[in-house]
């Protein structure tokens, strides 16, 4: 089985301010900087981090070098076109999900164009979808959801998606609509909620210093699926992926964020 993440790359520009601007305020940042992120390449690199061996394709421009560069470096197999995010076709699409087959895994988010055909050509090949529907709009909403194996989602997605605001009502409408497919919902300092078809199982976070949660979704994502495809049990793939989005919250940025497996044992230990 292989891990395909079909996602963004580009870089975070992050300005830091001491409120966030109001409408027709100028406000000036005492700090900026830049540093690799996009929900993809977030995605992969947390996966490499936990010990998975994940393919990441995605669109880089020609200033994309150093994106690469860093997911090489964490072990990330690359399938590339130059170019940007919103700019994949449909006969590149093809051409990548050629080289993967029936029962391998297709990791999606909704930062690149083409969300829909993505879903359509890796299930006429047999492959399981994980859907992680950030930023949630339209192009979300014309796929076909029903044949996504898994949604990786917080408490705002999950609202847009069925239209609750409550979670115990979101997870119950995501059973209902979604009968064939499992619910990972995030709930911030509330912890998290598993559910299928046949249960639903419960873990609360880890209360930590929050410095930038920038990644802090990407991160539990990419910890969890690793722990679910490595056979453990629902309650221990929700308490690793906790555990390794409790750390990413204490430093700042997106990629550099994210834990290595060894520091996220480390945590559980302790706790």
């Amino acid at each position: 089985m292989k891990i395909l993440n079909y996602g963004s790359l580009n870089y975070d520009h992050i300005y830091l301010v001491d409120h966030i601007v109001r409408p027709g305020e100028t406000l000036s940042s005492s700090e900026i900087s830049v540093r690799a992120g996009g929900k993809g390449l977030n995605l992969s690199i947390a996966l490499a981090k936990a010990g998975m061996e994940i393919y990441h394709a995605g669109m880089a421009g020609e200033d994309g070098t150093e994106l690469l560069g860093i997911l090489r470096e964490h072990g990330v197999h690359i399938l590339l076109y130059q170019g940007a995010n919103g700019k994949n076709s449909v006969e590149k699409i093809k051409k990548v999900l050629s080289c993967f087959s029936e029962g391998d895994v297709l990791l999606l988010q909704n930062e690149i164009n083409l969300l829909r055909e993505l879903v359509e050509i890796a299930c006429e090949k047999g492959m399981k979808v994980v859907l992680n529907p950030s930023p949630m709009n339209e192009n979300v909403t014309c796929c076909d959801l029903s044949r996504v194996s898994l949604f990786i989602l917080n408490e705002l997605e999950a609202g847009q998606l069925v239209g609750e605001t409550e979670p115990e009502q979101m997870i119950a409408a995501m059973r209902m609509k979604y009968p064939e497919a499992a619910t990972v919902l995030t709930l911030g300092k509330a912890g998290s909620i598993y559910a299928d078809g046949e249960r639903v199982c419960r873990c609360p976070c880890f209360p930590v210093e929050a410095v930038d949660t920038t990644a802090a979704g990407d991160t539990f994502a990419g910890y969890y699926l690793t722990a679910m495809l490595c056979g453990r049990e629902i309650g221990e793939c929700l308490r690793t992926a906790s555990a390794a989005s409790a750390l990413a919250v204490t430093k700042r940025g997106a990629a550099p964020s994210i834990p290595y497996y060894k520091d996220v044992e480390e945590f559980l230990r302790s706790r």
